[in-house]
Parts: C-alpha cells; sequence; structure tokens
C-alpha cells in the first residue's frame, strides 16, 4: 500500500471510504442504513471515534473521523467487521428484501475469493485513508462528501439527505449522529 493510503496521526482528521463490494446499492433499504448509524454511535460513546463529517451512500461510506483514544485503523476495522454481519444477518432475516438471493450470491462469491473470510464478504478491504492536516484539505473533503447525494440525485441540496452530517454544517438542525466539527 503507498503512503498515500497510510493512517497518519490518528488525532487529525481522515476522509476515509468504506465501499460495498461490487458497489452493490443494498443502501438503498433504511434499515441497513441505521446499522451503519448505530455503529457510529457506539464507537463515538464506547471507542473513542470523533466524527467530522460523514454520508451513507447507497453503495457506500465517506466519513471524515478522528480519535485520541484509538488508532483509526482499529476504528475502521471494527466498524467494517460489526457492520459486515449485522447487514448480512439483517439481509438473511428480511423477508421483504427482493435482491436477497442475488445479494448473498455476490457476497458469497467475494468471501469464497478471499481467505480473510469464512462466508461472506461485505465490504471491499480498502479504506483509503487521507490525512486532512489542513484547512483547506479540510474543506475540500467536507464540500465533496456533502455534496455527494447532490451529484447522485438523492436530493436537490445537501443539508435535505438524512444520512450525511451536512444538517449539522448547513442549517441550524442536528443530524442522526454527533458530530465535533
Amino acid at each position: 500500500m503507498s503512503s498515500k493510503f497510510k493512517v497518519g496521526e490518528d488525532a487529525i482528521p481522515h476522509f476515509v471510504t468504506f465501499t460495498v463490494v461490487g458497489w452493490i446499492d443494498v443502501f438503498s433499504r433504511e434499515c441497513y442504513k441505521q446499522i451503519i448509524t448505530d455503529s457510529l454511535k457506539y464507537c463515538q460513546q464506547n471507542k473513542g471515534l470523533i466524527l467530522h463529517a460523514w454520508v451513507i451512500m447507497t453503495n457506500h461510506v465517506h466519513l471524515i473521523m478522528s480519535s485520541n483514544a484509538t488508532k483509526i485503523e482499529f476504528l475502521v476495522r471494527d466498524i467494517k467487521k460489526f457492520t459486515s454481519k449485522q447487514i448480512i444477518k439483517a439481509i438473511e432475516n428480511n423477508p421483504e428484501e427482493s435482491r436477497k438471493e442475488w445479494m448473498l450470491n455476490l457476497f458469497g462469491y467475494a468471501g469464497k475469493g478471499n481467505s480473510h473470510n469464512k462466508d461472506f464478504q461485505f465490504w471491499r478491504h480498502d479504506y483509503h485513508p487521507i490525512e486532512l492536516n489542513t484547512s483547506e484539505k479540510f474543506s475540500q473533503r467536507l464540500n465533496y462528501l456533502h455534496n455527494n447525494p447532490v451529484r447522485s440525485g438523492l436530493v436537490w441540496e445537501p443539508w435535505e439527505y438524512k444520512y450525511s452530517s451536512a444538517t449539522d454544517y448547513c442549517s441550524n438542525g442536528r443530524g442522526l449522529l454527533k458530530i465535533d466539527g
């Protein structure tokens, strides 16, 4: 892995991306997005996650995160491990999931091709951390993250998207997760 994609100083905000294998649009269902927000809340309360910004798209998640207590790589590992198991279980047990067989087959195929997984692989292994050690870098990634739902045609304005910290930055409202700006 090149030095461009290594975690720098954990206390400095980092832009990270978690991508679903095959870019599968799992997060078009609210119940799966809820697993992500619950996991992030837990890590904020119990593992030292400092969340500066976030967005959940249909097939990936962007975070700007830091920590004074836990290494970012350990937080990412724990979030991805927990959410992958919970989301797979939720897909398996969701009687209304019309894409269940298709998604589980794809996750199973990805898992069998990877010695790190027993049955399924949900997330791609990379997360490309980028240290945001200047206000210019932070601002650029923050704007990119918050405008992702707009570019994807999900909303007209960033603060209209429920699964994002744009509400916290662009209005007087509070979003679903506590933001440490």
